[in-house]
């Protein structure tokens, strides 16, 4: 689904990665954690398809990213489910219509799936806001909502880049609940996080492996985590 070979990344001049390798079966659980700094956002882009490695290959779904032109790349990323630290959304839709936008790109109709759109709005805590514009919602709102719009179209691949990371305790369980169960309807997971708590949390409920970025690599983390 996922296979990582011996990639290598850098920016302006300076490593991110070296020969960095990993397979990803379907249906896996992935927790990515790492210093501030250490590559875990580009670990994400790169794995989206956002960026090119220079040195080895990514293939996603069995194409290889590098290969793939625009328009590949724009149906790979159907697949996915992508929540950035940094969302953009369309701040004259409300919160509603920003969740459905995958929908409508998509062609579907929206008046069919508006029951799922308003249970996903539940499960992230924003069925109260359902007609309020991004532009109104905290940083911790803005978090949720993407990870709300990043998985509409139930995507065979999610990746998360902190997707807890603004939120508090409470609503970070809810969110992990929301990936466990997606897990166990087959989806793989990717989430990156400093949050060695909510990566517990996970263990005792789904078979969650943690990688760590450290000294350009990647390596399996203890089990003392």
């Amino acid at each position: 689904m996922l296979e990582i070979s011996k990639v290598s990344y850098s920016y302006g001049g300076n490593s991110v990665f070296s020969e960095v390798s990993l397979s990803v079966a379907p249906g896996s659980f992935y927790f990515l954690t790492g210093p501030s700094g250490s590559g875990k956002t580009t670990f994400i882009n790169l794995c989206a398809g956002a960026l090119i490695p220079e040195v080895g290959n990514i293939s996603v779904f069995g194409q290889e990213t590098r290969n793939m032109s625009n328009y590949e790349l724009s149906q790979m990323r159907r697949r996915l489910g992508i929540v950035h630290q940094n969302c953009e959304f369309l701040d004259h839709l409300s919160i509603e219509e920003n969740i459905a936008l995958p929908l409508t790109v998509a062609g579907m109709d929206n008046t069919k799936e508006r029951a799922n759109v308003l249970e996903l709005m539940k499960w992230v805590g924003l069925d109260s806001k359902s007609d309020v514009k991004p532009q109104e919602l905290s940083g911790g709102e803005l978090q949720r909502l993407a990870l709300a719009r990043a998985v509409i179209m139930s995507p065979e691949i999610i990746l998360a880049d902190e997707p807890t990371g603004n939120v508090d305790w409470e609503m970070s369980q809810r969110l992990l609940t929301l990936m466990i169960e997606l897990n166990k309807m087959g989806k793989t997971i990717f989430i990156s996080t400093h949050d060695l708590s909510l990566i517990r949390l996970a263990k005792a409920h789904v078979t969650a492996r943690t990688l760590r970025i450290s000294d350009l690599k990647l390596s399996q983390a203890g089990a003392d985590l």
